[in-house]
């Protein structure tokens, strides 16, 4: 055990700092600013953002509150507004000319009530109770050991309103070894017919270098523990997940026995 648990020290040693995360994303403006594909490394991101954004309009009203975790050029935020409009919208990213672009993107879109917060996410404080939706799109894998996601899955929990609900979209590894190879491997054939094998390779080193991603049944045990009263799986592919959780309504009344 004692073994294990140096090498995941030296494991997270070896990660990019944050700093060095936000220094690579402050020159990817352009990659994440396309809402008609979004950020095609991730399989599957043009109908993420549509389902994210469909249901999010499922409990969404006119006037309601939107956090951005992770906003990048603003692609989830803006897919929502396309479903539910005017909403207070919050967007938060490591990265100064990301949040830029989405400012422009946002203003451009007629969006007159939105705050940007450049910042860690881990470090965020917002009123308990005061965020209908928080959209979370490649941004948790960021996240390192078990306390580092445990306390981040508590706090969107927390900033949650009651009826509120998280959506993510991430990578989302397997836990079985084989399996995870299988799917890994099929990422890489995706990824070499993006941009061919250097590019491949690029988003593979990456992706070594700054992300501990975790496996989906982590991801919702972990909303289950911090105290979400519902979740399920929007859509899974290869190494990629779409699921959202709940937060229980204190208004909801239980029904009474026939």
């Amino acid at each position: 055990m004692k073994e294990n648990a140096t090498s995941d020290e030296e494991i997270w040693r070896g990660k990019s700092t944050v700093e060095e995360i936000r220094a690579r994303f402050d020159h990817e403006v352009e990659r994440f600013s396309h809402l008609e594909t979004g950020q095609q490394a991730t399989v599957d991101a043009p109908l993420a953002l549509e389902l994210v954004a469909q249901a999010a309009a499922t409990h969404l009203r006119p006037g309601d509150s939107l956090l951005d975790l992770g906003c990048g050029a603003g692609n989830f935020t803006l897919r929502v507004l396309q479903e539910v409009s005017p909403l207070q919208c919050h967007l938060v990213d490591l990265s100064g000319p990301m949040l830029n672009r989405a400012c422009g993107r946002l203003e451009a879109a007629g969006v007159t009530k939105a705050r940007f917060y450049q910042t860690d996410m881990r470090t965020l404080e917002l009123e308990e109770c005061s965020i209908d939706t928080i959209l979370a799109a490649a941004t948790l894998h960021h996240l390192r050991d078990k306390a580092d996601w445990t306390q981040m899955f508590g706090k969107m929990h927390r900033w949650l309103k009651p009826g509120g609900r998280l959506y993510v979209w991430d990578l989302a590894i397997f836990d079985e070894p084989r399996m995870q190879d299988l799917m890994w491997g099929r990422y890489g054939q995706y990824l070499n017919s993006l941009g061919g094998p250097n590019y491949r390779d690029k988003v593979f080193a990456y992706i070594a270098r700054e992300d501990s991603p975790r496996s989906l049944p982590f991801q919702l045990e972990l909303l289950r523990r911090v105290g979400f009263a519902n979740y399920d799986v929007l859509h899974r592919t290869q190494v990629f997940a779409c699921y959202y959780g709940g937060k229980a309504n204190r208004n909801l009344k239980k029904k009474k026995p026939a």
